[in-house]
């Protein structure tokens, strides 16, 4: 990049409100929460922080089922309140980017209300409604739904609607219906709405589903799966025809012109390498960066996310490598190992067992915030904080595990195999309450937590650890400091090292006359390596251990288990 955009040397922190702080003792975080750990964020040195949804909301689905665009959920406080929090991270040079969910809204909705009034409603096409398979049979059986698609939550992605005799998609929860993009009206609701918040100081929008808002209008059944009577549909809801035309003209309605620094983010289930490339084209004008999933599906049988198969560490290796490789001249990566979305990545990628969890936290940190894209970190992933030791399938309360274990119950299905499931990779484990302190509600709340607090915060917190050399935190606060002082980090080249080598992540950054050298050993057992005399003389810039040698002389190093080193060449 000749002129490398603003984002390229920054860090975002997401933070999911309600499990980040609560200032009120109801036991749910909150904007004041967030407003007394601003100092935090500005220790930790991010530049952007990510507000997962915090407008007015039924809850269906924790926020991401929004009734009013332009209001704040009373459980997380006021819009004065946000209005504060922006001046607030402005002041300390962070920017604020909302959670953007306009796939879908909720059912409780004005928009929706009005659509679902009647068939002659001005809103009827606001949303996507459709007739029954067969208008003879009886409507609302199984079966006459509109198409074979699945909901992402279990069970048909249509739901019918007794007074009109027609069904409403809702690809997530029968409580998020989908918005019909095709309606220019729609699109233009939606581009007003984010122009009032940028107008009101936000800095931009992580788009949930974004790619899922074109879809194919045939509506025509996806490929039957044998044994499934409701199917992923993925192919005919993702990418559609029309999604770089919406993309495109959304940035030219709401960003172009628009003085400042802003930043878009898609989440993109499904993107492919070639996807993301006209996703993120600057050329292009439709979003800066992605989210992709291939590397969180590593560990995922074929069937479904709640199929845990293990992690292949050299597969997860090579799908991030590859990634790298293929925006190397044209798009930008989003670089992160978990969200509110995905498990904690020390118990999912690393080793959460107490002997190794320290330095398999800075390991993973360092393989992630030394590549190539715009690195994120996810509340608690900053002290290193492990998945939840979930006991039964009653610990779960994420709607979409709960339903996900009421399937199996009525279907018969092995529920050993589904509880292992729910325990790797459900939601809950991300969601569980920020340790800030050894007490027992781990300093979130005065209150009881909306979520169990995890054990270990008895050891596992954020006062045991910032300001103390050596430390999960002090790492990743050290990393955030070399992206911003080391362009290397940001725009340099990518190349992968010793690819084969299941244990050794390593790869070789270049811009310019300089060389930077991630190397981690992602095991427990010790490891010699041979760098070669080109590495002679590299300064050691981070190291998970310390007292190593401050210079790389000739020969080979020694790497503890799950030991880190960053080394810069120039």
């Amino acid at each position: 990049m000749s002129d490398p955009a603003w984002f390229t040397s920054a860090v975002v922190y997401q933070i999911y409100p309600r499990s980040f702080a609560d200032s009120n003792g109801d036991g749910i975080g909150d904007l004041g929460g967030i407003l007394e750990h601003v100092d935090h964020l500005a220790e930790l040195g991010v530049d952007v922080v990510w507000l997962s949804p915090i407008y007015r909301s039924p809850q269906a689905d924790n926020g991401y089922d929004i009734s009013d665009y332009f209001d704040i959920d009373p459980l997380f406080g006021t819009l004065e309140q946000l209005d504060e929090l922006i001046a607030a991270l402005h002041a300390r040079g962070i920017e604020l980017v909302m959670d953007l969910v306009v796939n879908h809204t909720s059912d409780e909705h004005p928009w929706f209300v009005e659509s679902a009034a009647g068939k002659d409603s001005p809103k009827r096409d606001w949303y996507v409604w459709r007739d029954g398979r067969d208008p003879s049979s009886a409507p609302g059986e199984p079966g006459q739904e509109p198409n074979n698609w699945g909901s992402f939550f279990s069970g048909s992605a249509w739901q019918f609607d007794e007074a009109s005799g027609q069904y409403y998609l809702h690809l997530f929860d029968r409580k998020q219906p989908d918005l019909n993009w095709e309606n220019e009206d729609v699109r233009e609701a939606v581009y007003s709405m984010m122009r009032w918040w940028l107008d009101r100081g936000v800095d931009g929008f992580r788009m949930d589903v974004i790619n899922f808002i074109s879809k194919e209008q045939s509506f025509a059944d996806a490929p039957p799966v044998p044994g499934e009577r409701y199917v992923n549909a993925f192919q005919l809801f993702a990418n559609g025809p029309r999604i770089h035309e919406f993309l495109a003209e959304m940035h030219e309605r709401v960003f172009a012109g628009r003085e400042g620094k802003h930043l878009t983010v898609g989440e993109m289930p499904g993107v492919t390498t070639e996807e993301a490339i006209l996703y993120t084209d600057p050329a292009r004008g439709e979003v800066d960066m992605v989210f992709q999933f291939e590397h969180v599906s590593i560990d995922q049988g074929p069937t479904s996310k709640w199929d845990w198969i293990g992690l292949d560490r050299l597969a997860l290796k090579r799908s991030l490598h590859r990634w790298q490789t293929a925006l190397a001249q044209q798009g930008w990566n989003s670089l992160y190992w978990d969200n509110h979305d995905q498990p904690r990545a020390v118990s999912r990628f690393g080793d959460d067992d107490p002997a190794y969890w320290e330095q398999s936290a800075k390991a993973l940190a360092t393989i992630l915030h030394g590549m190539r894209g715009t690195p994120y970190v996810y509340q608690g992933e900053e002290l290193g904080m492990t998945n939840y030791p979930f006991r039964s399938a009653d610990d779960h309360r994420d709607v979409e595990a709960v339903n996900h274990w009421k399937r199996v119950l009525e279907e018969g299905l092995d529920q050993e195999a589904a509880l292992t499931g729910m325990s790797k990779v459900g939601r809950d484990n991300a969601r569980t309450p920020v340790q800030w302190d050894a007490s027992p509600q781990a300093g979130f709340t005065t209150g009881e937590p909306w979520l169990p607090v995890n054990p270990n915060r008895s050891w596992l917190n954020a006062v045991s650890q910032v300001g103390k050399p050596g430390s999960v935190f002090e790492h990743y606060r050290a990393l955030i400091a070399l992206r911003h002082e080391h362009p290397v980090f940001a725009t340099g080249d990518f190349t992968g090292v010793m690819e084969n080598d299941p244990e050794i992540w390593a790869y070789v950054r270049t811009l310019d006359r300089q060389r930077l050298l991630v190397v981690a050993n992602c095991s427990r057992a010790p490891r010699e390596l041979e760098l070669g005399d080109g590495w002679a003389g590299a300064r050691l810039l981070l190291g998970s251990v310390e007292g190593r040698a401050d210079v790389l002389r000739p020969g080979s190093i020694t790497l503890a288990g799950w030991e880190s080193r960053v080394y810069l060449l120039d």
